[in-house]
């Protein structure tokens, strides 16, 4: 399965050393320039249909930029599937952990 990531300088080179591909994007522009280019989205030059990676990686400061274009590409249900993970400063106030999510939907802890 492929991976790839998108997200701070010090995050994308932390998963190239377990081999995972991936842009360095810090502000709007360039977080949307680089998942249109993954995604094939927005009329940019994607990646050959047979590169698309299976699973998208975003830091949480990233997706925060392009929230709703995640939210619009989340809801095709196409690949690469979107994964948010904290930064180095961990989980961003308004981001809810996996926890969270279950307790709240469901009405138990994990």
């Amino acid at each position: 399965m492929k991976f790839y990531v998108i997200g701070s300088r010090e995050i994308v080179l932390a998963f190239r050393l377990t081999g995972i591909e991936g842009t360095v994007a810090e502000t709007r522009s360039e977080v949307l320039e680089a998942f249109n280019r993954i995604t094939g989205k927005g009329g940019a030059a994607g990646v050959p249909v047979n590169e698309i990676p299976r699973v998208l990686i975003l830091t949480e400061e990233a997706a925060a930029l392009i929230e709703q274009e995640e939210i619009a590409w989340l809801k095709k249900g196409k690949y690469p599937l979107v994964v948010e993970v904290p930064g180095l400063n961990g989980h961003l106030q308004s981001k809810k952990t996996l926890s969270d999510a279950i307790r709240e939907a469901v009405g138990v802890d994990v």
